[in-house]
């Protein structure tokens, strides 16, 4: 399995991302569909609409939030089937995460990638 990386999506494009794909549900404000240089889409990996909402970004409740998304990612089929995807791709090179939240530890993408270096761990 190649490396996953996790990177803003405000960062700038680099050749060395390898596949690009954002994992937010909503678009991210600002960035038109060119400057995200994306090869994938997979809004449903995001937290559920709920859960999100709850969140709110902030980081007081990120243990919390921390522990129900990665409840999500084991039991909705739609999130499963998604990492499964992102597993796929890291089979044929780099894939890079992207997300869009302003803080760059307590977001969802942090927890997503943490859980997929963990569930392929041997």
């Amino acid at each position: 399995m190649q490396e996953i990386f996790l990177k803003r999506i405000y960062e700038p494009y680099d050749d060395a991302d390898g596949c690009r794909v954002l994992i937010d549900r909503l678009w991210p404000r600002g960035i038109s569909k060119e400057a995200a240089n994306l090869d994938y889409w997979l809004k449903e990996i995001a937290p559920s609409s709920d859960l999100r909402k709850w969140f709110c970004h902030k980081p007081e409740l990120f243990e919390e939030f921390t522990a129900r998304y990665l409840d999500e990612l084991q039991t909705n089929d739609l999130q499963r089937n998604a990492v499964q995807q992102i597993l796929d791709l890291t089979a044929k090179g780099r894939v890079t995460l992207l997300y869009g939240a302003k803080d760059p530890v307590h977001n969802h993408g942090v927890v997503l990638l943490e859980g997929i270096k963990k569930s392929t761990r041997p």
